[in-house]
């Protein structure tokens, strides 16, 4: 015989919802009522704000990041390094440069006194059109890089990959840059003659008359030590034939710029040896620049400022108490064998442990927002107040990183409310908690652990959800240490945010299951 169901009336719905927000409300006056409960997650907002703010309010490691409250900004918005040496002319509309580039040598200071030979494997030499002289306005670059082969890069963040090869005198290599309207496209041969396209840009608005020739920079040199992993400064050398002009160029001479300076990680000039440009025989141009055109990337860790999520080195401490609180939610029931009354009162039990939820991480969710909402603007203002740079994000990152935060930490006292449930000793249960929360979070952020087992913990542990409060994009085609102890999280921000949230409802889900698998 076939069991037939039947579809639940409109009316039955509406006793059903009508029934949970009894629970509900039960669940909310009694988290409200007891005093010690309020008062602990008023010390959980309290404790995120405080230790935010005070970790923040030393200067930057090596005070690199003083003397200048703010980083050049890209057409994005996102801080820029903009630091070469620029042999230039103007371009007034349509128009293009082609020049033969016959090497590419660096030099490194090796901090000993002694210096090391090799252009750095992103150093760059080629041709660039840029709208000014100006820190972080559009251009648009086709270059040879030490060890990374033929780029054209525009507007700091897009990079495309061309020929690959290393420049040598035994291995020149032709680029070539040509402008229509504000549309670029880079070229390079190997011989003059046979081109290959590696890129097009397109840099809406771009000035009819335009900066463009040729330059060279080279960030920092990395260096492992014994101490660790450090960087010194480094210079690029790139030795150009003739240029070949088309379009038009201005009949002035060529000049020479130093654009920008140090950006705060893009590197400087060695103690021998500095920018400039000499004229070679046959009409070429040796160029000597150092820095970087490019996203800034790096972290209080590496000396470069504060990003947002710096001001919320708080949440870990905040997180304690909300752990705390979320637990003894259920757990103080337990004890005082108060359980036994509501689930008489409300037979369906996953449905009280869903109110429970919805009261503990919504009340934790709020704690979460409101401290970030308040830390982040005055963490801001105090930094730029010491003078010290601050990383800009766009109003929806730092959105997302308030209303992350919340998540955190309503995610955490769900987890924590499961974990309660399960156990059944509080105790036990908000150690539990914490040391799969916190410590993983402290080890793999400080740098006292090997990098790799950092990356781990932050991807299996819950202690991923803090990916949700990163800011640091990571990009390839800049040279930095990506690691959890300078900013960079193995997970997106939101993959972070799922695996905590999958522990929440796994415990959360198993903690059902005993409650409706025996007596209470």
């Amino acid at each position: 015989m076939t069991a037939t169901l039947t579809p639940r009336s409109p009316a039955t719905r509406r006793a059903e919802r009508s029934g949970f927000l009894r629970v509900l409300h039960a669940e909310w006056t009694k988290f409200r009522t007891v005093r010690g409960w309020v008062v602990a997650m008023a010390g959980a907002l309290l404790v995120t704000i405080g230790v935010g703010l005070l970790g923040t309010a030393a200067p930057a490691p090596g005070g690199r990041g003083a003397g200048s409250s703010s980083y050049p900004k890209g057409p994005g918005g996102e801080a820029v390094n903009d630091s070469f040496y620029f042999v230039h002319r103007t371009l007034t509309g349509d128009g293009a440069l082609t020049v033969p580039l016959q090497s590419l040598t660096g030099v490194a200071d090796a901090g000993t006194g002694e210096t090391a030979q090799g252009a750095q494997p992103w150093a760059k030499a080629g041709i660039i059109v840029k709208e000014s002289l100006t820190q972080g306005s559009p251009y648009a670059a086709v270059m040879a890089t030490g060890g990374h082969g033929v780029r054209m890069q525009y507007d700091y963040t897009h990079d495309a990959a061309g020929p690959s090869g290393r420049v040598t005198q035994e291995s020149p290599r032709w680029l070539r840059l040509v402008r229509s309207g504000d549309s670029l496209t880079g070229y390079a041969s190997t011989d003059g003659s046979r081109w290959t396209k590696v890129g097009h840009a397109k840099l809406p608005g771009l000035a009819r008359a335009v900066q463009a020739g040729l330059f060279a920079t080279s960030p920092e040199a990395k260096q492992d030590t014994v101490a660790g992993t450090g960087f010194s400064p480094a210079v690029a050398t790139g030795t150009f034939g003739r240029p070949g002009l088309t379009g038009g160029w201005s009949q002035s001479a060529w000049s020479g710029t130093q654009v920008g300076g140090d950006a705060g990680t893009s590197g400087s000039y060695t103690n021998t040896t500095k920018g400039g440009f000499t004229r070679t025989d046959g009409g070429g141009f040796t160029v000597t620049g150092a820095g970087d055109i490019a996203p800034v990337v790096g972290g209080p860790a590496m000396g470069v400022g504060f990003s947002v999520e710096n001001f919320l080195v708080g949440t870990f401490a905040g997180l304690i108490v909300v752990i705390a609180v979320g637990t003894v939610f259920i757990t103080g029931e337990y004890r005082r064998g108060l359980l036994r009354t509501t689930m008489a009162a409300t037979p369906l039990r996953g449905r009280v442990l869903g109110a429970k939820a919805l009261v503990a991480g919504g009340v934790a969710f709020a704690i979460g927002l409101v401290a970030a909402a308040i830390t982040i603007p005055i963490g801001e203002r105090s930094a730029h107040g010491r003078g010290f740079r601050v990383f800009p994000v766009a109003s929806a990152t730092e959105v997302r990183v308030m209303v992350g935060t919340g998540l955190l930490c309503a995610a955490a006292a769900v987890l924590a409310l499961g974990v309660g449930a399960l156990l059944r000793r509080s105790g036990t249960a908000v150690a539990l908690v914490i040391a799969s929360i916190v410590p993983p979070f402290l080890l793999a952020t400080s740098g006292v652990l090997p990098p790799g087992i950092s990356e781990w913990l932050l991807r299996v542990t819950p202690a991923a959800g803090f990916a949700i409060q990163q800011t640091l994009p990571q990009y390839a085609q800049v040279l930095s240490v990506y690691e959890p102890s300078t900013g960079y999280y193995p997970l997106a921000p939101w993959a972070g945010l799922a695996v905590l949230c999958g522990y929440a409802a796994l415990a959360s889900g198993l903690a059902v299951m005993r409650l409706r698998g025996r007596d209470v």
